[in-house]
């Protein structure tokens, strides 16, 4: 597969710079390798520089002792062996260059661009170039979604969708008739279950029980927890199909182990809900009156609603992040709490909505689903979607 370099410097054109430099050094930018189409991730063992300019040919610089490491890419071939030969190629392929887009974010707020070391940016600021980041540039050419990959999502929702209810069915089954089950057998099952569906994980699901569900990311070991009648569950899964390309989904659920769920728990899980289904609105309206929207504003949205019910300061992390073929993907993410996500949300790119309320030692509430932007309206994946805490010993 070739790059898309005419796409590329349409793109770019749109971003008003002159070019886009990639810089790497034995894979230490993935995303290099993914948009250029690279297929020696890793391989490489000297540093290569490939740079597109808006108009005009590409040109790539590479050691000598792998001259072809960039073969697969159209361009002009530049050549440095020593460090001072190195410096000064480097400062010719970028000549008559002003502006140029790098993985950089200033000030790292969005660290899932930040793959250029700084000595790299000093070095193209010493070249007399401007560096600014390439976000926005990422987001078009990593997180927006070919049709097969909607389809696989779709594949991939249905199945946690399920599998959700399969799981709350191990519990009931496993505390009627043993009194208890471990968190991390349960974390085991599911497991099992997305292999039964052909999917798989990069980390095991989050099954946490109580003040377990308080912690946002914790981790059941073997030893680590029991889930009984009366006590609180919260499962967090994601997981995708097996083929090369997939993409995943991401779902979050609670439950409670009794026939009757607490008011305690309900008035939480509503105030979540409430936050979840203002992003959710706010993303739709949107969508449907063509506005264009950062990711910033719909954190916005979900936090100002839990904010109002007074659990603000509960709500310790951001609304949501994209979705790709890694779980946490490099497109714009629900934020405006551990950062400010000023990209705007792209027609055909996924990400989750999230929120939750944790209160230390109790519990925490969670309710998480999935959005896929289409051209005119945006979808909310893995339906139905939860609307109360699940009473997992009711007949």
């Amino acid at each position: 597969m070739q790059a898309p370099i005419e796409a590329i410097q349409h793109a770019l054109r749109d971003a008003d710079v002159d070019g886009w430099f990639f810089a790497d050094f034995r894979g230490s930018d993935p995303l290099a390798y993914r948009i250029l189409k690279l297929p020696n991730a890793g391989m490489v063992s000297r540093r290569w520089y490939y740079y597109i300019p808006t108009v005009g040919v590409p040109r790539k610089l590479m050691h000598r002792i792998e001259a072809h490491s960039l073969d697969t890419l159209p361009g002009m071939s530049l050549y440095y062996s020593a460090w001072p030969e190195l410096h000064a190629q480097l400062t010719g392929m970028l000549a008559g260059a002003r502006r140029v887009a790098m993985q950089y974010s200033p000030l790292n707020a969005i660290p899932y661009v930040a793959r250029v070391d700084a000595g790299t940016v000093e070095l193209v600021r010493q070249a007399g170039v401007e560096v600014v980041t390439s976000a926005d540039l990422v987001q078009r050419f990593e997180a927006v979604w070919r049709p097969e990959q909607w389809e696989a999502h779709q594949y991939a929702a249905r199945s946690l969708r399920r599998i959700i209810d399969e799981a709350f069915e191990h519990i009931r089954d496993a505390v009627t008739t043993r009194g208890e089950v471990s968190e991390h057998a349960v974390q085991q099952f599911i497991l099992g279950r997305f292999d039964a569906y052909g999917m798989h994980t990069d980390k095991p699901p989050i099954v946490a029980v109580n003040a377990h569900s308080a912690d946002p990311h914790f981790q059941p070991t073997p030893d680590s927890g029991v889930i009984r009648r009366g006590d609180f569950v919260l499962l967090d899964i994601w997981a995708k199909r097996r083929e090369p390309g997939s993409v995943y989904a991401d779902i979050t659920w609670t439950g409670y182990v009794g026939e009757s769920v607490p008011d305690v728990y309900r008035q939480i899980f509503r105030i979540v809900q409430h936050g979840r289904d203002a992003a959710i609105d706010f993303i739709q309206d949107a969508v449907h009156e063509g506005r264009a929207i950062c990711g910033w504003e719909v954190d916005q949205a979900a936090r100002d609603a839990i904010t109002k019910a007074g659990y603000g300061d509960y709500f310790i992390h951001r609304t949501g992040h994209s979705i790709g073929e890694e779980v946490h993907g490099n497109g714009a993410n629900m934020d405006n709490y551990e950062s400010r996500d000023e990209r705007h949300i792209l027609p055909h790119t996924c990400f989750s909505i999230e929120p939750g309320v944790y209160l230390p030692r109790q519990f925490g509430v969670r309710s998480e689903v999935d959005m896929y932007v289409g051209d005119r309206a945006a979808y909310v994946t893995g339906q139905p979607i939860q609307i109360a805490v699940v009473p997992i010993l009711k007949p």
